[in-house]
């Protein structure tokens, strides 16, 4: 190691502990023990340019271990990212900085994604890399490679004990992603001590059983074995690569191997342990030697005409080929399908009863036509979710151009990937699976709606309408649980206006992830249903009185029995407004005045009904309302006897709505 490498090493090293230190809070152990990695990766085989972080033909760098975020903010600092400055570094980990405790998509200038939950960053890595090669087997031409750039992640020993960084990385070995590499942090040290006592398995045997080269650095400092190994990685084209790294947590402090170096600030005096070991002053603070910041502007020179150069290249490509570029520019606009709200072949439909998981599928199909970004798939379940594009193609080891994506049985890194291929930019990711299963999806779509990520959910299967599979698969508190997500919208609809609206909504949202939740059975087509289910609730069929005696508000396939009940009333004289609530989300965001049109203050008689849990219903029916859903899990049956039996009938919506006046 040179010694002006030696210095850039250690001045990450010493921001990081700094940062930490001041903050009275962080994890010191991986910047400290990783630095060298980081340091080689980013000076020597990264393509990226710190003065245009948004290049679309960068290498993507990804955190897994977000715990480590000082290491990257010092990188960013270093490499002069959005002019983060060593005053940023001191306000880590305090409130509105620039440096928060875990890295944050959007928020800090370089970070390529919200990482924190241990893994998440592997799964999303595997979005990027498929979002590469799907886009290079799409625009990429003999000699104008306007595609091509690596998917570098990083974690530690925590990252490779949770499931969904081997759910993902077994994809990622299927599909022979090879501009993937993962960086392994191997330092056999967690919070609770030397991971012998829950973690024995020989990782890199299992990384070589996905399809993965494997290589190994045995020692964590050397450069030069640590860049010998990347380049080997990126050699083989053909496999995904797993570089472990073996390193010491907390490197060059009084704390290194120590489980104590991993979760909490090193103390004062053994901040300055490691500065005088590393030679650095022991009484600045955030010090770094001048001539790495010139070492870094040189390097960073060489990065600025790696861009240029792919800038030179893509002018002549789109000389080339105009109507690839015409094509790039659909794939990069963002408001792409906004003029579908006024296009009438959109918006038509069959009219007759029909699944809103089976509409569902008719719009993907259109979709795909008209946005051709639009990629998706689900876990293994595409007959039942209806999300096969037609005449697209399988994304495959073998065609990388396939728009339908094949997830496997893997919910939980299916939905990481999908915020990968968000992240990545230039396409339209949308996600599937039963909704029961939202269980598995929703660790990773909560991190869509932090993200503000525009991915899509096709939930299908809605309902105790499951029927005969059983509670383990009849979704009761789901409903619940989605709604409560801050900046993510679901949408339950009731019909084919409705579900295409839901739809319209998705592919247009910028910075909301919406789920689209669908049923099984077939429902019918409303007269009453407009595109006003974009507002999340309307009067979908209204009442003769100015002042209704009553409403009811129903979401998906129970606003038919709400109808139902409205006519049987109004033959006792009850006259009765039917409101189709599809999102709650969205009709808390309208206007006061458009509220109160549709739920009046004065109508206090209101019943809800939704075969879910009754969780959130009572703001909209008050104290003086009442619910027809769910109180317990469901059963085996035929869907028309379970809907009997929990009391989703006519009659019982009737009932209750006397019951309220």
């Amino acid at each position: 190691m040179s010694n002006i490498d030696t210095l850039s090493v250690n001045s990450l090293r010493v921001l990081a502990a700094d940062a930490v230190q001041k903050a009275n809070s962080g994890h010191p152990g991986l910047p400290l023990g990783a630095a060298a990695m980081a340091y080689e990766l980013w000076a020597n085989h990264m393509n990226h340019n710190p003065k245009d972080p948004k290049w679309s033909n960068r290498d993507r760098f990804v955190l897994s271990g977000g715990h480590g975020s000082a290491l990257l903010y010092s990188l960013l600092h270093l490499f002069g990212y959005g002019n983060l400055s060593t005053k940023d570094l001191a306000s880590f980990r305090q409130l509105d900085s620039l440096t928060p405790g875990h890295p944050e998509y959007g928020h800090t200038v370089g970070v390529e994604a919200t990482t924190g939950p241990l893994g998440a960053g592997m799964a999303m890595a595997v979005g990027m890399a498929m979002a590469e090669a799907h886009l290079a087997a799409k625009f990429n031409k003999e000699g104008y490679p306007v595609v091509d750039h690596y998917t570098f992640a990083l974690g530690g020993d925590g990252c490779m004990m949770e499931g969904i960084s081997y759910e993902s990385m077994s994809l990622a070995g299927t599909l022979g992603l090879g501009k993937l590499i993962v960086l392994y942090d191997s330092n056999k040290i967690s919070i609770e001590g030397n991971t012998d006592i829950a973690f024995r398995e020989d990782v890199a045997k299992r990384f070589e059983a996905f399809g993965f080269q494997t290589l190994v650095v045995e020692d964590g400092n050397n450069l030069e074995e640590i860049s010998a190994a990347i380049k080997a990685a990126k050699a083989d084209t053909t496999r995904p690569a797993l570089i472990t790294v073996k390193t010491k947590i907390g490197f060059g402090s009084p704390r290194e191997g120590m489980a104590s170096a991993h979760g909490e600030p090193l103390g004062a005096d053994n901040v300055k342990a490691l500065k005088e070991k590393l030679g650095f002053p022991v009484d600045k603070d955030f010090y770094v030697p001048e001539e790495v910041y010139q070492h870094i502007e040189e390097i960073n020179k060489k990065s600025e005409k790696a861009e240029a150069e792919w800038n030179q290249m893509f002018a002549q490509y789109v000389k080339a080929y105009p109507e690839l570029k015409e094509l790039w520019d659909k794939y990069h606009d963002e408001n792409i399908g906004e003029d579908l709200l006024e296009n009438q072949e959109f918006w038509a439909f069959p009219d007759k009863p029909e699944a809103t998981r089976n509409l569902s599928g008719m719009v993907i199909n259109r979709i795909k036509d008209l946005v051709p970004g639009f990629v998706g798939g689900s876990a293994d379940l595409s007959p039942s979710t209806k999300t096969y594009m037609k005449d697209e193609g399988d994304f495959s080891k073998e065609d990388y151009s396939g728009r339908n994506l094949h997830f496997g049985v893997r919910e939980l890194a299916m939905t990481g990937i999908g915020n990968g291929l968000a992240l990545h930019g230039g396409l339209k990711p949308f996600v599937s699976t039963f909704f029961v299963f939202s269980d598995y999806v929703k660790p990773m779509a909560r991190l869509s709606a932090i993200m503000g990520l525009p991915t899509t959910f096709v939930l299908t299967h809605d309902s105790i309408g499951v029927g005969e599979d059983g509670p383990t698969h009849e979704p009761i508190e789901q409903l619940a649980m989605l709604r409560s997500m801050p900046n993510f919208t679901v949408f339950r609809p009731a019909d084919a206006t409705e579900t295409i609206a839901g739809w319209y909504y998705a592919i247009t949202s910028k910075k909301t992830p919406t789920a689209l939740v669908l049923t099984r059975q077939n429902l019918p087509q409303y007269a009453g249903s407009s595109k006003e289910a974009l507002k999340g609730g309307y009067v979908i069929a209204p009442s003769k009185k100015e002042v209704p005696d009553a409403i009811i508000i129903a979401s998906g396939s129970e606003v038919e029995i709400s109808v139902k009940a409205k006519e049987e009333l109004k033959k006792e004289g009850i006259d009765v407004r039917v409101v189709s609530m599809p999102s709650t989300d969205l009709f808390d965001m309208q206007s006061k005045e458009y509220k109160e049109k549709v739920l009046p203050k004065n109508v206090r008689a209101r019943v809800a009904v939704e075969a879910a849990a009754d969780f959130g219903w009572g703001k909209y029916v008050g104290l003086d309302g009442a619910t027809v859903t769910m109180k317990s899990f469901g059963a085996s049956a035929p869907a028309g006897e379970l809907f009997k039996k929990f009391g989703f009938t006519t009659e019982n919506v009737v009932a209750t709505v006397k019951s309220v006046l």
